[in-house]
């Protein structure tokens, strides 16, 4: 997987090598001096940092987690160190990995490319849900499309969920967000093979990828659990009443029905197309649901 790397050191020969090499297999690469890494790091944001800063590695590195921009920079460090000590504390400065030199060439280009293969992993997945995040599910999406293969696409959202944060916090927020991630991961893993596909778009949107015939039995399985474990996530009161007393943006109260999830389902029969024009349809049909009262499935069934 082809990346942007910055290559920081002070001219030597081998890392001015090492550069070509990580150019000749296609990633873009940057070049800076050891002295200047950590302001390019926060410059160009690269995806991984390749540092030979010498003795001066161990401050580098410290410098670049201090600062939330890099903090999540991924780090491999080039060193002569051979005492394991040395290397455990650059380790425990918050490098990814050590790299003694003289190294052999191959190991190096797998260790780093391993290292930025793990962090985009990383980075694609919801810190909140642990499930795939946009790029991943954009890649899943175009990939089923290419493959020519039916399958369904469902956009699902979470109703009402701003009233709830406003009375309850972000907090409880959360945890109905993981409740909704539980429901669907349950309904997905309940359908056989192949399993559905969850993805976390952010926020309180979800996409499901399935089988066309997974889509709605899925969907129905997921939303009557939802309606049945939400209600514990409410205070009993609220609960009771079946809205929440919140206020709108005047500062006037309102009267907030209980969160419900709208699900927008768009469906390929086969063939090649477009998997944006098929996202699409799907948004479309999440909207078509938001319109009715309570949770609810729309399907396109235009053909």
């Amino acid at each position: 997987m082809p990346g942007h790397l910055l290559v920081a050191d002070d001219g030597s020969d081998a890392v001015r090598y090492l550069a070509q090499e990580l150019l000749d297999r296609g990633h873009q690469v940057d070049r800076a001096t050891s002295a200047a890494a950590v302001e390019r790091a926060m410059l160009d944001r690269p995806d991984l940092l390749v540092l030979d800063a010498g003795v001066h590695s161990t401050d580098v590195v410290r410098q670049l987690r201090a600062d939330p921009l890099t903090a999540w920079l991924p780090i491999v460090v080039l060193t002569e160190l051979q005492d394991p000590a040395g290397r455990a504390l650059l380790i425990a400065s918050g490098a990814d990995d050590v790299v003694t030199r003289p190294y052999d060439s191959l190991e190096l280009m797998a260790r780093i490319e391993g290292t930025l293969r793990r962090s985009a992993d990383i980075r694609a997945v919801s810190p909140l849900t642990g499930l795939p995040g946009n790029h991943r599910i954009e890649v899943e999406i175009a990939a089923r499309m290419a493959s020519g293969s039916p399958y369904a696409l469902c956009h699902v959202d979470l109703d009402e969920f701003k009233g709830f944060n406003d009375a309850y916090g972000f907090s409880r927020g959360d945890g109905l967000l993981l409740l909704l991630a539980a429901c669907l991961q349950r309904a997905a893993l309940r359908m056989g093979d192949p399993t559905p596909f969850l993805g976390h778009v952010g926020g309180d949107d979800f996409v499901v990828v399935c089988r066309p015939e997974q889509a709605e039995p899925l969907c129905s399985r997921a939303l009557e659990e939802f309606a049945r474990l939400s209600l514990d996530h409410y205070d009993e009161a609220d609960a009771a009443a079946g809205y929440l007393e919140t206020k709108d943006r005047r500062g006037e109260p309102r009267r907030t029905p209980l969160c419900s999830v709208s699900i927008g389902i768009a469906l390929h029969h086969g063939g090649s197309g477009d998997h944006r024009a098929l996202v699409a349809v799907a948004a479309e049909m999440k909207t078509v649901a938001k319109r009715e009262r309570g949770s609810y499935v729309a399907v396109d069934r235009r053909g």
